[in-house]
């Protein structure tokens, strides 16, 4: 018998800041540093460490330009999240996650190359103003995503 063993990135915690609930409207909802640009592996870990309270999450936009790998749908925690390219609202550089019916988050992504300190400032800042976090990151796109 074969034991398949957790890759060692599988075990450090998701990089996620999460705006406070109830701290009034923002841009975005929070900042998300995945380790690598495998989405099949990102997302899966992502979706595990949003909150209990969330309801289960079945869609998600992205800018799949970010993502080595892109398939139209994913198994996560067994059920499918359909995977949508990124257009209109949900820019680049953000992770759109949808509940039908329940709600839809916004989540800066700091790219997985980001030198540790300025990355660890975007997700600090992912909680105060969106517009400056946004522009510091991508400051060729404007507070709005435009």
């Amino acid at each position: 018998m074969t034991t398949t063993l957790p890759s060692p990135s599988s075990l450090l915690p998701v990089r996620l800041r999460l705006v406070p609930p109830g701290s009034g409207p923002h841009l975005v909802d929070g900042a998300w540093w995945p380790r690598s640009e495998d989405l099949t592996v990102e997302l899966p870990r992502l979706v595990g460490a949003l909150p209990h309270s969330w309801p289960q999450i079945a869609h998600a936009t992205v800018n799949a330009a970010l993502w080595s790998s892109f398939p139209g749908r994913l198994l996560v925690a067994n059920h499918v999240i359909e995977l949508h390219h990124a257009a209109g609202r949900c820019t680049a550089e953000t992770i759109c996650l949808l509940a039908p019916g329940s709600g839809r988050w916004d989540l800066l992504v700091v790219p997985p190359g980001t030198d540790r300190a300025e990355a660890l400032r975007l997700l600090s800042a992912a909680d105060g103003d969106a517009s400056s976090t946004r522009g510091s990151l991508f400051p060729h796109v404007s507070a709005h995503g435009a």
